[in-house]
């Protein structure tokens, strides 16, 4: 192991999309710090998730594995290892704060230490647990928000799932996770291991709760608000339809969708979730100055991505669960605090996935990439080595208690074309980004690009037979 090993810190939020950082075009926010990791490190503009929900998503990028190597598709399906057991067997204290989405929700996973903080609004029956927030709100006598008491909110149908936050500041989710990882850093004696600090922030997952400085500062911004087409409804796969209408049904995470709602809720929805957005980016401010007056910052790496995208009414659709690139694209960043390391301010477009994180985390600890892992390190491209990037990215989906009109949906995406498949279904998706970036013009019966979808199709199935047999049982007997 090489002997100056830098502090590695991995910040991961959950459901953000890639249009929510000033840096990287979306000029309606305000994002100074996720700003600087950008304009001061790496951005990857075209990275993409293995899976359009939370769990099976975070257990791929923390494993380098596709979901159907680690078995691991819904949420609460068992995940117990990751390669953060590498990184504190060869010699780094590991840390996690906030959300991991593990099951159980406090497995090791590797880390030393674990100050778990999952969903805002937690419901799983059987499985349902007191998180470290949860706990810290009953010493103080104060009664979370969630579902139950929305639900009492006379408008609370046609919020879509935005809600201001109005207990105490510091108790909100975000904001405890980040005093959390501060307070660590601040108490805890600074040792002469290498740190791998994991920070999970639960937003902009929904509910959409900003607090009321952020909420009353986003209200009035303008917003590039979805145009839900006719068209675009009418081509999409039966599955499509069935799944917007269980989001009408049923309230998951404090969101009542809308099939056809008003200007001004979409408004709403948008804002709080941009808000939510720029409260994570005060946050992620607060943990760097940490880091800085701990000495950390010497020699220090900061990661910084999410585990998926929202729909946010896009296409009609709420959440996640679908393949557009609302949903599968999402923002990846890595910082040095040494500018001369890597460079800074550069631009990588290539096709990546999320999970290959994970190798190039290791990579950077000084630890090698496994052979098996599916997963690519991108550290040639921080590096401003040569590197073309992936031809394709995959993303994958089983029927769960939401998208339960289909057994198995999966993403095939190149630089251009993308195509959905269903396997119990003759219906799919094919979408030329070139001339259809926004994903409306379903082409997937048109004749003239039968060619193109046959293409997309074989290099569906040569995939999949590809990676099931290079990495067949790595992880699932040790799951």
């Amino acid at each position: 192991m090489p002997a100056d090993r830098p502090n590695i810190v991995f910040v991961v939020t959950d459901q953000q999309r890639f249009d929510t950082i000033d840096a990287l075009g979306a000029s309606y926010m305000d994002t100074p710090n996720l700003d600087r990791l950008a304009n001061e490190g790496t951005a990857f503009t075209n990275c993409h998730v293995t899976a359009p929900s939370c769990a099976p998503a975070r257990a791929s990028l923390f494993t380098g594995l596709y979901p159907h190597t680690t078995g691991i598709y819904r949420n609460g399906d068992e995940w117990r290892h990751s390669w953060v057991e590498d990184l504190s067997e060869s010699g780094y204290d590991c840390i996690n704060v906030g959300k991991m989405h593990t099951q159980p929700y406090e497995t090791p996973m590797g880390f030393d230490e674990r100050y778990v903080v999952e969903n805002k609004d937690r419901y799983l029956s059987d499985r349902y647990y007191f998180d470290e927030w949860d706990k810290a709100l009953k010493a103080q006598g104060i009664t979370k928000q969630q579902r139950e008491l929305y639900r009492q909110y006379d408008d609370y149908e046609d919020r879509l799932g935005a809600f201001e936050w109005e207990l105490p500041e510091r108790t909100h989710s975000d904001v405890f996770v980040g005093d959390t990882a501060e307070w660590w850093l601040d108490d805890k004696p600074n040792t002469d291991q290498p740190l791998f600090l994991q920070v999970g922030f639960p937003g902009p997952h929904p509910p959409y709760d900003p607090i009321p400085r952020y909420a009353e500062e986003y209200a009035d911004r303008e917003f590039p608000l979805p145009d839900i087409d006719d068209a675009d409804l009418a081509g999409q796969p039966s599955v499509f339809d069935a799944l917007r209408q269980h989001h009408v049904n049923v309230d998951h995470d404090s969101v009542v969708h809308q099939r056809d709602p008003t200007d001004e809720q979409l408004h709403r929805q948008r804002a709080y979730y941009t808000a939510n957005v720029a409260m994570i980016d005060e946050q992620v401010g607060k943990l760097l100055d940490a880091l800085d007056r701990n000495g950390y910052l010497d020699d220090c790496i900061v990661v910084f991505t999410s585990d998926h995208g929202d729909a946010l009414c896009e296409h009609g659709h709420s959440q996640k669960w679908t393949m557009y690139e609302e949903v599968t694209r999402v923002p990846a960043l890595v910082w040095a605090s040494d500018g001369e390391r890597f460079g800074t301010g550069r631009r990588v477009d290539g096709l990546c996935s999320l999970m290959d994180l994970g190798p190039t985390i290791l990579e950077l600890a000084g630890v090698e990439r496994p052979e098996w892992m599916q997963a690519e390190s991108l550290l040639p491209a921080i590096a401003g080595r040569e590197w073309e990037g992936r031809d394709h990215v995959f993303a994958e989906q089983r029927r769960d208690g939401i998208l339960d009109e289909t057994a198995f949906m999966t993403m095939v995406r190149g630089e251009r074309w993308k195509l959905v498949h269903f396997v119990d279904s003759d219906e799919g998706q094919l979408f030329d980004l070139a001339s259809d970036p926004g994903e409306t013009d379903n082409r997937w019966d048109d004749p003239e690009v039968a060619d193109r979808k046959r293409e997309l199709l074989d290099v569906l199935r040569d995939w999949r037979i590809r990676s099931q047999s290079t990495a067949s049982g790595r992880f699932a007997d040790a799951r």
